[in-house]
């Protein structure tokens, strides 16, 4: 039997073992993990609409109507109205035809992939591509290709050299380091040589873009450029759950392809009610974005004068790269000494030699809370020099 116990002390020696955090309350900046209040820089809330009053509101009022469980995938008579006023708004939000409303966000990459390539076919993965992208990819038992970080030159040459059925799949936004797809020159080259152009704008939507509607219509892209656009709902509408939207073909295809759309319960009615109420609020609160906007520059000016070397980021998402891993649980846990709850990122989830600290800004965080992070930072600098640590 595998020694499961050994592995487990090797990736404590590594720097790598993982550990649950116990929060307890509403996820909010100010919260309170193991009996211990903190300031957190860590959550992907980035609008500050997960404990919201309005979207609480609007959960609490659907109930008596809808009820609380799915009862029963979408296929058996899981497929409630409110789901499909949800699917409704999501498709006019995202300006494309049709929209599919999935449990997860994973689950939606899962299915949506596997479902539109298969054996004999191609997928051009970005190689800083989302867990649940690649393993969509692996699932679909396609061929996969996977292109340099962001290299549409690298990506045209492969499309080239490739017949048959060509999918490329990116995210929007790149969860661990922050940056934005170059997606007016990849939608270009998937036109030029037939292939599908599947874009899961998961930490886009809500923050970028007019009215918060993502990066690809941010990038000024139709459903033509980009036929398919994959969300989730978890982050910045601050509900849970993910889509699919596109031509309403390609929507009528998943219900019939997508596995992990058929055979799964639907998703609780009552919160696609309170996500349509969500929707709602980014269209109209341009002042939110502003808000966490003003945040991401005063920290990216402040936190590079000090010497932290961050990534080239816009978004509310803003590693500071450590390289190590003991190095970068070190800056963490001189973080929390101080208030401050900021995840260490380590490998698997970045490459090796790229450990950081992942810090995120919330629509929630006040001027106050900015500043106790670069105060925090500041002394933690000094703190890491004396001890000989590289950050």
């Amino acid at each position: 039997m595998r020694d499961f116990a050994q592995e487990l002390e090797e990736r404590k020696q590594a720097g790598l073992y993982r550990t649950r955090r116990l929060i307890s309350g509403p996820q909010q900046p100010a919260l309170v993990s193991h009996g211990k209040p903190l300031l957190s820089f860590c959550s992907n809330d980035y609008l500050g609409l997960a404990s919201h009053s309005g979207n609480l509101d609007a959960l609490r009022d659907a109930l008596p109507d809808t009820g609380l469980g799915g009862a029963a995938s979408h296929l058996i008579c899981g497929h409630h109205e409110a789901h499909h006023e949800l699917e409704q708004r999501l498709a006019r939000f995202t300006g494309r035809s049709s929209a599919l409303f999935f449990s997860t966000g994973y689950m939606a990459n899962l299915g949506v992939i596997s479902a539109l390539a298969g054996r004999g076919d191609t997928i051009f993965s970005d190689r800083l591509n989302h867990a649940s992208i690649i393993d969509g990819c692996i699932l679909s038992r396609a061929r996969v290709r996977r292109y340099a970080h962001g290299d549409v030159v690298a990506l045209e040459a492969m499309l080239a050299e490739t017949s048959g059925h060509k999918l490329v799949v990116t995210d929007g936004v790149f969860s661990m380091d922050g940056d934005i797809a170059p997606l007016v020159e990849l939608a270009r080259v998937c036109r030029a040589h037939d292939a599908l152009l599947v874009v899961d704008d998961a930490h886009g939507m809500g923050v970028l873009g007019p009215q918060g509607r993502g990066s690809v219509m941010e990038a000024g892209l139709s459903e033509q450029d980009v036929p398919v656009l994959i969300g989730t709902l978890g982050k910045a509408v601050g509900t849970s759950g993910a889509f699919v939207a596109g031509p309403e073909l390609l929507m009528d295809y998943l219900v019939q392809k997508a596995r992990t759309y058929i055979y799964t319960t639907a998703m609780p009615p009552a919160l696609a009610r309170a996500t349509v109420a969500s929707i709602d609020l980014i269209e109209r609160d341009d002042a939110r974005r502003a808000h966490v906007m003003a945040l991401v520059d005063r920290f990216r000016a402040e936190a590079t004068a000090m010497g932290y070397e961050l990534m080239p980021s816009r978004t509310p998402i803003q590693p500071i790269m450590v390289g190590g891993n003991h190095q970068a649980l070190a800056l963490s846990q001189a973080l929390e000494a101080r208030g401050l709850l900021v995840s260490a990122i380590r490998p698997p989830t970045v490459p090796d030699g790229e450990a950081r600290l992942r810090v995120t800004f919330s629509a929630a965080h006040t001027v106050e809370d900015l500043e106790q992070l670069l105060g925090a930072l500041s002394s933690c600098r000094e703190l890491l020099a004396q001890e000989g640590a590289e950050v």
